[in-house]
């Protein structure tokens, strides 16, 4: 993922986003094969450097993940189109503006460790009930009394140890104080469904920033992605 400086998150930024989401892609790319396996998935993670999941036994990323205990789970979020309009440099022709993409991820580079031990896999899930259901009155998950003794062999539980993180949060960070408030008001005007989450995290990265022009050293516009 191409992260230029003035998209990068800071620790504090991405962590406090992360929080607030459990629902991702877990990618496992194995060793010698033509595409990875990519998974939607939820998830619960500490906060640090730990997430767990599970998935069914029959799911095609095993293979993968037993040829390369490594994989990338992903989360992508608040993600709006940015019209050319809007892109324009003030006093330049609209016509002539270049549209983008404003949105915010989190890459989790992660160590992989399979769970198939019973009462592991009945923690790993007691864990996760903790963290979407907390309160709900559901029994831990059990190893040796039915039903879930019967179902854990259908699933196979995931731990992940975060080795490294790559943020982004791409929000009109090339642009100009004025014209990048001038953007948020385009957004709040808009009013689409993730346009107030988008106009939030411009105008929180615009305190304290510094424009960078509309293009970096390499001629790269905000078209990239």
């Amino acid at each position: 993922m191409l992260v230029h400086p003035w998209d990068a998150a800071t620790d504090e930024e991405w962590r406090t986003w992360l929080a607030d989401r459990d629902f991702g892609q877990l990618i496992a790319a194995g060793r010698g094969r033509d595409v990875p396996v990519v998974v939607p998935t939820h998830f619960a993670f500490d906060g640090e450097r730990r997430a767990w999941l599970h998935l069914a036994r029959p799911n095609p990323i095993w293979a993968q993940l037993e040829e390369n205990p490594r994989a990338l789970l992903t989360v992508i979020g608040d993600y709006v189109y940015a019209p050319s309009e809007w892109q324009a440099v003030p006093g330049t022709p609209v016509d002539l503006g270049v549209p983008t993409s404003y949105y915010a991820t989190v890459q989790l580079v992660c160590d992989v460790r399979i769970v198939d031990d019973p009462a592991e896999k009945a923690d790993l899930l007691t864990r996760q009930l903790g963290h979407f259901e907390p309160g709900s009155g559901r029994r831990p998950v059990s190893a040796v009394e039915d039903p879930d003794r019967r179902l854990l062999p259908g699933i196979r539980g995931v731990e992940l140890t975060v080795t490294d993180v790559r943020a982004k949060f791409k929000y009109a960070g090339t642009k100009d104080p004025a014209h990048r408030r001038e953007i948020a008001n385009q957004l709040q005007d808009r009013g689409g469904p993730l346009d107030a989450a988008a106009c939030a995290h411009l105008l929180r990265r615009l305190d304290g920033s510094t424009a960078r022009g509309d293009h970096d050293a390499d001629g790269e516009s905000e078209r990239d992605a």
